[in-house]
């Protein structure tokens, strides 16, 4: 889930769009990493329209449906600042044709995590996947932190599900050190992202953190029912 070299060289846009507008046998109570919780928001939840919009794109995602996924995207989609608009290079970037393609991974992890409404200079007002991006804090450094979206998950003394667990923490921003460890089994394929917190470092599994520069899909509904218009490569 976790590229460092393919999030960190694509940061430039989103970087831009910032500035614009487990248990232990004792364990010891989540805290509040750089003082606030970062609670997952679903702005989308209410309207029944995306609701039903989105569960159909998420069985056509799992079912490699590229008909029906080409079809709700936008023919001027947004592909990033310096890559040109359009579905030809939608369909280039994000290789629809090939099973194992970035699109077919990237769209659903974005989708699972809920919407937040968002808007900047670059884009209008816009129903966007994963909340965290739309939701991060202007003061907190994107590259550096990331935001657990677990309900509670095991922070570890190693990158290991048998390793010793430090502490449970639950949905907040927390800093990170290194976005992608092997697990310490050379036969497990678990990744794990290393944390710190309150000046202790430990390992959560990769799949219950999210970087406010990885992919990002946004849309907006129009007469022809909902389209995605823009959808960044990590970091773009």
């Amino acid at each position: 889930m976790h590229a460092m070299p393919y999030r960190c060289g694509c940061a430039l846009l989103l970087l831009a769009i910032l500035a614009a507008p487990a248990l232990a046998q004792s364990p010891t109570p989540p805290p509040k990493a750089l003082d606030s919780a970062f609670v997952p928001r679903d702005e989308g939840a209410a309207d029944q329209s995306w609701t039903r919009f989105r569960d159909q794109l998420l069985h056509a995602v799992q079912q490699r449906d590229k008909k029906f996924v080409l079809g709700i995207v936008d023919r001027n989609v947004r592909n990033g600042l310096e890559r040109p608009r359009g579905i030809e290079e939608f369909i280039r970037q994000w290789e629809p044709d090939a099973d194992d393609g970035p699109l077919w991974r990237e769209l659903p992890r974005a989708l699972h995590l809920g919407a937040a409404y968002y808007r900047h200079e670059h884009m209008p007002r816009s129903l966007c996947a994963p909340y965290v991006l739309p939701q991060w804090p202007k003061n907190v450094d994107p590259h550096g932190n990331g935001a657990i979206t677990a309900r509670e998950t095991s922070m570890r003394a190693g990158p290991s599900g048998s390793a010793n667990v430090l502490v449970n923490l639950s949905y907040s921003i927390v800093r990170v050190t290194d976005w992608e460890v092997a697990d310490s089994a050379a036969e497990i394929k678990q990744k794990w992202v290393k944390i710190r917190v309150q000046d202790q470092d430990g390992y959560i599994p990769e799949e219950h953190i999210r970087s406010p520069i990885e992919h990002l899909a946004c849309f907006r509904k129009s007469e022809a029912g909902w389209r995605l218009t823009s959808f960044l490569a990590a970091g773009e």
